[in-house]
């Protein structure tokens, strides 16, 4: 039976663009090391693409948010350094234009993985929202959150959502 990484929203405006933010940066060739020993090991490996149109600001969340990022077909949209390397074509990407993807979750219900870890940005916002609905597509496959492939402007958050997450019964790897 295969593993699964799921890589959430590593994409330039979250780490050196409009929403970047200096810890972003420090996980890029870690994220892209455990890419690299997924496909190695002939492991799956998704990617979540934060998606906007050009209109991003006279939606809801652009309207809480309004800094326009990840518009589709930009730069900030397109993944971040080793991290883009490393993806390859046979990864799914999944295009989501709100915090989770109620697709990811459609996609995952019918599959049977060993585990999945989850990595990626930001940590209280998107890597927390599909967190969940990979536990709920997957309610006895073991979840892990890797610490050392997330990252959040706000560490205070990345706490409490670790500590939310261990609650519901996550995994958390490197603490």
């Amino acid at each position: 039976m295969k593993r699964l990484l799921i890589v959430v929203d590593y994409q330039n405006d979250f780490v050196n663009g409009s929403l970047g933010f200096e810890n972003a940066k420090k996980i890029d060739s870690y994220i892209a090391s455990l890419i690299k020993q997924f496909h190695q090991n002939q492991d799956d490996v998704i990617f979540t693409y934060d998606s906007h149109e050009t209109n991003y600001l006279n939606t809801q969340e652009g309207k809480n948010l309004p800094i326009a990022h990840c518009i589709r077909k930009t730069d900030g949209w397109n993944l971040y350094g080793k991290v883009a390397q490393e993806k390859n074509k046979n990864d799914l990407c999944i295009y989501k234009n709100t915090f989770g993807s109620l697709e990811l979750g459609n996609i995952l219900k019918d599959t049977r993985y060993l585990d999945i870890t989850i990595v990626g940005i930001v940590s209280n916002i998107c890597v927390l929202s599909n967190a969940i609905i990979v536990k709920s597509a997957l309610p006895e496959v073991p979840i892990y959150i890797d610490k050392k492939g997330i990252a959040s402007n706000d560490l205070d958050l990345q706490e409490k959502t670790i500590e939310i997450l261990e609650n519901l019964q996550f995994k958390v790897k490197n603490k």
